[in-house]
């Protein structure tokens, strides 16, 4: 079974996946080179690899479904277990460096206790 016999209303929802996806990607990866301290450095990957990574799991896990007539089980499994510890070891990351008194940016609106 080839990409040609998809349904072009399923490979056009796999398409928006994979470049939403890859926008998601790239827009964090910026975020990380571009953004002036740790804390705000640790939001742009975070949400980067729930929403990016998590776009092209999606969209990997329907065209491996369809091509196999079946529920990609692997895919499924990787989306639900990056779903469940993207934001905890962000949320981690972010509690040792309030632990360490790690500083921020001067004019911070919430900057932490020190």
């Amino acid at each position: 079974m080839t990409s040609l016999d998809m349904p072009w209303t399923l490979q056009l929802v796999v398409a928006a996946f994979l470049l939403v996806g890859a926008l998601v990607a790239l827009i964090g990866s910026w975020g990380l080179a571009k953004l002036p301290d740790f804390y705000t450095r640790l939001h742009g990957p975070t949400k980067a690899s729930t929403l990016g990574v998590g776009c092209t799991l999606i969209g990997s896990l329907l065209y491996f479904s369809h091509q196999q007539d079946g529920v990609s089980v692997q895919e499924a499994l990787v989306t639900i277990f990056l779903f469940a510890t993207a934001p905890v070891s962000a949320h981690m990351m972010g509690k040792a460096a309030l632990r360490r008194r790690l500083g921020s940016v001067a004019g911070s609106q919430n900057p932490p206790e020190r």
